[in-house]
C-alpha cells in the first residue's frame, strides 16, 4: 500500500535548517557525483518530492499500477510546502520533484541560486477564486476583503485573475510578475497576503480568495463546480511538471518515470479521478 513520508509544518523548520546546510552542493552530494560522471544506480529507488494532491496521488498511481512493469522503483515523499522539495532535490536528499509550475521555478532558481531544470509537463492545476459567503463573481463588492498567495509568481498569477473578472485593474505590462502596488483600480476591495498553503483555511476570515489548484481539492473545493472564476487551461504556461538537478535528466530512472507520467494510463486516471479540476497537460517537453 502507500508507504509516503510526510513531511508537515510542525518539522519544517527543522527540515529547512538540515537541507539548508546541505544545499550548497558539497562533493559528499549524491547529486554532485551524478554530475561529476558516475553513473545514477539504477536498483535504488527513484526518491520524488511532491505535493500530497493532486501530485503524490498521480504518482502512487503510476507506482501502483505501472512502475514495476518498466523496472522503476518510485519513492513518494509528501512535502506540504513549496521551499523544501527544491531545497531537497538540489541537495540530493531527492533525486526529483514533482510540485511547480515554470514561472515558479524560475523565480526561485533566481533567489535562491539553485539549478533546477523541468523535465516533462503533466498536469495544469488552474488557479480559482472561492468564497464561502458570495454566491456569485457579480456580488463581491467594496469594503471586502481577499485573500491572495504571498509568493511572488502566484500572487501575480493571483492578481491576474482578478484582472480577468474586472474585480481589479492593473498597470499595463505587469503580466504576472504584479504585485498589490501594481494595481492602480483597487475598487474599494481589501487585499490579505497569506503563504498558499494556508490560504484555504482563511475562508471562513475574508469574504473571498483566491487558491492554487492543488491546495483547494485538499479543502475539498472543486475548482470546477465550487469557484468564483476559474483560469482558462488553453495557453496556460503554469503546467506543472517533473524537475531534477540539472544534469540528472538522463538518470534512467527519471526518463522511465517521465514516460509513465506522460502515459495513456496517466491521462486517463488524471480525466476520471478529478473530473476538469485538473486537466493532463501532456504534448510538449516542458520549457527549458
Amino acid at each position: 500500500m502507500r508507504k509516503n513520508i510526510k513531511i508537515t509544518a510542525a518539522v519544517a523548520s527543522a527540515a529547512a535548517l538540515a537541507l539548508g546546510l546541505s544545499a550548497c552542493g558539497t562533493d559528499s552530494d549524491p547529486a554532485s557525483k551524478s554530475e561529476s560522471g558516475a553513473k545514477a544506480d539504477t536498483s535504488k529507488a527513484l526518491v520524488v518530492a511532491a505535493s500530497p494532491t493532486p501530485h503524490a496521488d498521480i504518482l502512487n498511481f503510476v507506482k501502483k499500477n505501472l512502475a514495476e512493469k518498466e523496472g522503476l522503483k518510485l519513492e513518494v515523499k509528501e512535502f506540504t510546502d513549496y521551499v523544501l522539495p527544491n531545497t531537497a532535490t538540489q541537495s540530493g536528499q531527492v533525486d526529483a520533484n514533482f510540485f511547480q509550475h515554470k514561472p515558479y521555478l524560475d523565480d526561485f532558481n533566481a533567489k535562491n541560486k539553485t539549478t533546477i531544470v523541468p523535465v516533462v509537463n503533466v498536469h495544469l492545476e488552474p488557479l480559482g477564486l472561492y468564497s464561502k459567503k458570495i454566491k456569485d463573481l457579480k456580488d463581491i463588492k467594496a469594503g471586502q476583503t481577499i485573500a491572495v498567495p504571498n509568493d511572488t509568481t502566484n500572487g501575480g498569477r493571483a492578481l491576474q485573475l482578478l484582472a480577468e473578472n474586472g474585480l481589479i485593474t492593473l498597470k499595463d505590462g505587469v503580466g504576472t510578475a504584479a504585485k498589490l502596488s501594481d494595481i492602480t483600480d483597487k475598487k474599494g476591495l481589501e487585499f490579505k497576503e497569506l503563504e498558499a498553503a494556508t490560504v484555504p483555511r482563511a475562508l471562513n476570515d475574508v469574504d473571498a480568495a483566491v487558491i492554487n489548484g492543488n491546495y483547494a481539492l485538499e479543502a475539498k473545493l472543486s475548482p470546477a463546480k465550487d469557484s468564483l472564476a476559474l483560469e482558462k487551461a488553453e495557453g496556460n504556461p503554469y503546467a506543472n511538471f517533473l524537475a531534477v538537478k540539472d544534469g540528472n535528466e538522463k538518470d534512467p530512472r527519471v526518463e522511465k518515470l517521465a514516460k509513465l507520467l506522460n502515459s495513456d494510463e496517466v491521462k486517463k486516471f488524471i480525466e476520471d479521478t478529478y473530473k476538469g479540476s485538473i486537466v493532463p497537460a501532456f504534448g510538449a517537453p516542458a520549457a527549458s
